[in-house]
């Protein structure tokens, strides 16, 4: 026998396992509880089977459910690598989109614990797979914080919603046609916080304008302008109901609270982002809007650039690829974008791509002709592609190291 695949679903509690052979015949199926004593009873029966079988080759894998599975798979690599090369083990993480697709080609298996990790074993037979893991600890533990740092920012935007949501309970006018560009500015949270639209419409002008110049630290160019745009709106405004006045503003409160906190959490990671990007060797940062934080949140989700054969396979890791739908002679133009890839290396790519054009005249050129080639969702399109493009940039400084050169200091 060539190979044993061994089929792991993994979960809080215990974990149940397949083993199959390479022709698709059941070895064994059991479960193990997930620690340490759990996962040397696997490794027992890993090897005791592969020998009754004759095997030498360990074809093992298991979905990327949270992070249930880390521990095992990495123990499971260090555990296995001293019986090198009698017994070779690849560990392969698995996602689980693709694994439940692969199970839609049973029509009527069940969704049990032994049938899950029977899919997976049998989805290592039909191979397809990705590079078996071989990752480096120093990227997972910068992935631990440019991932935080993610589901914060997403956090952030979430709580801002909820915000402007309540804002227009207290001040709909203001919510509908701020005056001031940034909602959450300094000013623009005190007229939310210490206003309400019945009190800006009775305040004399002179009094509305020293409280904006107080709050403003005297930077607007025309005070004025604002005041009478504020006065307008709270005269259009619908008016909150006393009994609902303390409970909203309390709300609001709470929320611009959480706001603040977790914006200063942010601050602490990216501190400690560039803390440890400093002990990596790369040129990510050359590029003039790819700062640490990007560069590595760009890092930690690609590893080892020698995972990918070229720029294609690194764009379509990361999800920026369209689909291609093609029939006799006629062919589509306007396909939409695969709905999969790594969301975090993604999103870090956008941001990247969203600063760098902003410094690069090659890449604002880009966006500005994808911009322009569509009238709905120009932005969101355009950035998008923009950051397809710097896709073929990082593949190219992470596989040569070389610092990258602007277009106005080309030859």
């Amino acid at each position: 026998m060539s190979q044993m695949l061994i089929g792991i679903d993994v979960s809080l509690r215990s974990h149940h396992v397949q083993f199959m052979a390479g022709d698709g015949r059941k070895l064994a199926s059991f479960s193990v509880t997930n620690d340490r004593h759990g996962a040397d009873t696997l490794i027992r029966r890993m090897l005791d089977t592969a020998a009754e079988v004759k095997c030498q080759t360990l074809r093992i894998g298991m979905e990327a459910t949270s992070n249930l599975g880390w521990h095992l798979a990495h123990y499971l690599k260090d555990q296995l690598a001293p019986y090198e090369p009698n017994v070779q083990a690849q560990v392969y993480v698995l996602n689980a989109r693709k694994v439940a697709r692969f199970k839609k080609g049973y029509d009527t298996l069940p969704k049990t614990d032994r049938i899950d990790a029977w899919v997976i074993a049998d989805h290592l037979r039909f191979g397809r797979l990705p590079h078996d893991m071989n990752e480096v600890v120093q990227y997972q533990a910068l992935q631990r914080l440019t991932r935080t740092r993610f589901h914060l920012i997403h956090s952030i935007k979430r709580e801002k919603a909820y915000f402007l949501n309540q804002v227009f309970l207290k001040f709909s006018g203001m919510r509908i046609d701020n005056p001031f560009s940034d909602t959450f500015g300094a000013t623009s949270l005190a007229v939310i916080q210490e206003l309400d639209p019945e009190r800006i419409a009775e305040m004399p002008m002179e009094e509305l304008i020293e409280f904006l110049q107080e709050k403003g630290k005297k930077r607007f160019a025309n005070p004025q302008e604002i005041a009478e745009l504020l006065k307008k709106l709270a005269r259009s405004s619908y008016r909150l109901d006393k009994a609902m006045s303390d409970p909203v503003n309390i709300s609001l409160s709470v929320t611009l609270s959480v706001i603040k906190n977790m914006e200063a959490e942010v601050k602490k990671l990216d501190k400690q982002i560039d803390k440890i990007m400093k002990g990596f060797q790369q040129t990510l940062t050359s590029v003039k809007g790819i700062g640490a934080v990007y560069a590595a949140g760009i890092l930690a989700e690609i590893g080892d650039i020698s995972r990918f054969d070229d720029h294609n396979a690194l764009a379509k890791f990361a999800g920026l690829v369209w689909n291609k739908y093609q029939s006799g002679d006629f062919e589509a133009e306007d396909t939409e974008r695969v709905m999969t890839g790594n969301k975090y290396l993604r999103y870090y790519l956008v941001e990247a791509a969203d600063k760098v054009r902003k410094y690069d005249s090659e890449y604002e050129a880009f966006y500005h002709k994808k911009f322009n080639e569509v009238t709905k969702h120009q932005h969101k399109r355009a950035l998008v592609l923009t950051a397809r493009k710097l896709v073929r940039l990082v593949f190219m400084l992470l596989k040569t190291k070389k610092l990258y050169t602007p277009p106005e200091r080309r030859n």
